[in-house]
């Protein structure tokens, strides 16, 4: 990597740091008596114990994460590990949580999954799939929720806000989905070389999906396994800064509605989109200050942070198979 790439990318991260921060700032000026000793939990007794329950199952969400992805690959026909699997997803979570782009963190997954099965379109394919059953199932859970509970649908801008997200991003999916599937849009890739093949992987990967619902239906079930458990860590989270009023129905309608903000390309790891984001959907909820909405995103951020520390040693010793593997086809 030259210096110019370095200095871009020091650059980039110095930027999306102060963004972040400029974001935090903002949102505290914004509140009107914002108090920085109720960031603090009142710790007692059972806050340990809270806390070790949303960092185990935010462990817990990383193996369910893998195997979401496991089931995306199997269906489009590549033979892999799961141990391989997890090896790449974590250490791409930990390019992602490290480094300022989550794309990196996918590009890492990309690249070494097509190391391991030598084919790169359905590696791309397997990848972003598994991306896109995560925004099926995050809108699905939020207007569920919004479904259940009438107390929460007459919240006013939270419920609106959040159930405009949800049906926005369920467009946005349809869109991509209605194109990418075209058949003539795939006889149109089919037919270009260089990156565009990957597309065409993500075309047939969308084909064969559609062709195995029995396939399909394992993907979505860890897809919405996976959810499930990041909205219990969510919810032990809570009880650790001291918010007691969010029940399975409040979570389900903002929990998700919030992991799909966080990932505006702003900032860096959804650090004050998020808070911002839990500001507003619980800001009449349960009767707590806005404060512990803050300290519950920066809790939430910390969890994931922790949580993908695993990928580190993933990063180093799977990029060492990696070598050692492409050195032996080489001499071969």
């Amino acid at each position: 990597m030259t210096d110019k790439h370095t200095k871009r990318r020091a650059l980039g991260f110095a930027l999306r740091v102060g963004v972040s921060l400029a974001l935090l700032a903002l949102l505290i000026r914004w509140l009107p008596s914002f108090d920085a000793d109720k960031l603090w939990p009142d710790f007692n007794s059972a806050t340990p114990f809270w806390l070790i329950g949303a960092l185990a199952l935010t462990v817990v969400g990383n193996l369910v994460a893998t195997a979401r992805w496991y089931e995306v690959a199997i269906a489009l026909g590549l033979k892999v590990k799961p141990r391989r699997m997890f090896s790449h997803y974590m250490a791409g979570m930990f390019i992602s949580n490290f480094v300022p782009t989550t794309v990196g963190g996918d590009v890492l997954r990309i690249s070494r999954l097509s190391n391991d099965t030598g084919d790169g379109p359905h590696s791309f394919a397997s990848v972003l799939l598994e991306r896109l059953s995560g925004w099926i199932v995050l809108p699905v859970f939020t207007l569920l929720g919004l479904a259940l509970d009438e107390e929460v649908r007459g919240l006013g801008a939270p419920a609106r806000v959040a159930a405009i997200t949800a049906m926005l991003t369920l467009l946005a999916l349809g869109l991509i989905l209605l194109l990418v599937g075209n058949q003539r849009f795939g006889r149109w890739v089919s037919r270009r070389d260089g990156w565009v093949r990957f597309v065409n992987g993500l075309h047939m990967g969308i084909d064969e999906l559609r062709a195995k619902p029995r396939d399909t239906g394992r993907v979505l079930i860890t897809a919405f396994a996976y959810q499930a458990v990041m909205l219990a860590a969510a919810g032990c989270a809570a009880k650790v800064v001291g918010i007691d009023g969010l029940g399975p129905t409040e979570l389900m309608a903002f929990i998700p509605a919030v992991l799909i903000i966080q990932v505006l390309p702003i900032g860096l790891g959804g650090l004050g989109l998020r808070e911002g984001a839990l500001v507003l959907f619980l800001h009449d909820l349960a009767g707590m200050g806005d404060e512990r909405a803050i300290a519950m995103g920066l809790l939430l951020y910390f969890l994931t942070v922790a949580g993908s520390l695993v990928g580190l040693p993933t990063l180093v010793f799977g990029g060492l198979h990696w070598q050692r593997v492409s050195r032996s086809r080489h001499e071969h």
